[in-house]
């Protein structure tokens, strides 16, 4: 008899790419392999990842192949079908919807008349509006900013609008309207991914980043594998920024997170509890933190703690819980760029209802992982994807 699936645990390491996709000269990333990056750093230490069979997967032979059985998971590498490589496009194909159009991007920042209506409508006034790194932005501008009130207006290689604002100057609350403002002003045409929420606090020459990012996605302009989930009554659980990214569609219960070690805690503790259905975890320190800075040796020390976190997660996995690990782009930190990287994803799979050691070889598209969630729970539909369920299920 097949072996019953109550739960999926679906963690989306953010930025963890694997080596460049064939298309990747035409984002301006060839060479880009955000894992070998780490690998090369000397320090990487990952033992319960390889066990699943991450050194396994094909273009993945700089690292140890575990021994005989081959890997106690499913393996594979997913290339990305859409027409871009960020956050918001990646975590939608995944969740089983291609994006046959890039978003928009502002290489040299965004119209007069969008910039226009924006103070109109907030009242402050705008510093920067063009490309910029994050953490330098709010050192160019930040006292400026402190000292009119205006707000800091940047963008990136990414489909992104972006606003800083100190803490002390412009409250949360404040901050998150104009926000919303922002992604009611960002639609058709300049419809893009994400506008983020940037506070920031300390003093001139001394400014940090706090962890009340927000984001505020575009809504999936059709149904995704959540909708479709949330239909047949089950539950469907964000861990950190899914909510935004999904702009809160069909998510059932929603959990803000701190970092990735909060995120994994509080995987950990959602283990312990009673559901059916979906747990979607995104942990962002890997891009956020490391991969936009270019910090190598930090990305790879995220790795490792993840690594020692997820020996925790497996061994207290139940009979029918499914593990899913899964990266949406890449973010190499080891090349000139501090943006995302067009690269192949990791695909890891386990569990009791789950044979070992199969290899998925190359998958066309992110989608087929919403496609197997969805057969996993016997839900019919025509989804982006194709369900890779048969070849790994344990009868």
């Amino acid at each position: 008899m097949t072996k019953k699936i109550k739960r999926v645990f679906l963690i989306v390491l953010d930025s963890v790419g694997i080596g460049e996709l064939p298309d990747a000269a035409d984002f301006r990333d060839e060479g880009s392999n955000t894992l070998k990056a780490c690998f090369d750093t000397g320090g990487l230490c990952v033992p319960h990842m390889e066990s699943l069979g991450l050194f396994a997967i094909r273009g993945n032979e700089y690292g140890r192949h575990p021994k005989a059985p081959r890997a106690f998971g499913c393996f594979g590498r997913m290339a990305e079908a859409s027409k871009g490589k960020d956050t918001t496009i990646g975590h939608w194909e995944i969740a089983g919807l291609i994006s046959e159009k890039p978003m928009p991007t502002y290489p040299d920042g965004f119209p007069g008349e969008i910039l226009d209506e924006f103070s109109r409508r907030t009242g402050r006034g705008v510093l920067c509006n063009r490309p910029y790194s994050g953490t330098a932005v709010i050192e160019q501008y930040g006292e400026e900013h402190m000292r009119t009130g205006d707000l800091i207006v940047y963008t990136s290689a990414d489909s992104v609008f972006q606003v800083a604002a100190h803490e002390e100057v412009v409250p949360l609350e404040e901050l998150y309207r104009c926000c919303e403002t922002a992604r009611e002003l960002l639609q058709g045409e300049h419809g893009v991914g994400r506008v983020i929420a940037r506070p920031f606090v300390g003093t001139p020459g001394h400014f940090s980043r706090t962890s009340n990012r927000h984001d505020f996605s575009l809504v999936p302009p059709r149904d995704t594998m959540l909708d479709l989930m949330e239909r047949e009554g089950l539950d469907v659980i964000g861990i950190g920024k899914i909510y935004d990214i999904f702009a809160g569609k069909s998510i059932t219960q929603s959990t803000r997170t701190k970092s990735n070690t909060d995120g994994m805690e509080k995987t950990l503790e959602l283990l312990k509890q009673d559901f059916k259905g979906l747990a979607f975890v995104n942990l962002v320190d890997f891009d956020m933190v490391y991969g936009h800075r270019n910090d190598a040796a930090g990305y790879t020390e995220a790795l490792n703690a993840f690594d020692a976190q997820l020996g925790c997660f497996l061994k207290e996995m139940k009979e029918e819980d499914v593990l899913i690990l899964t990266a949406d782009h890449g973010c190499d930190p080891s090349t000139p760029s501090t943006d995302h990287s067009r690269e192949y994803t990791p695909l890891l799979i386990c569990g009791d209802a789950i044979r070992q050691g199969v290899d998925l070889g190359e998958r066309n598209t992110f989608a087929d992982i919403s496609a197997s969630v969805l057969e996993m729970f016997g839900i019919s539909n025509s989804i982006d994807g194709q369900s890779f369920l048969p070849l790994i299920r344990q009868v």
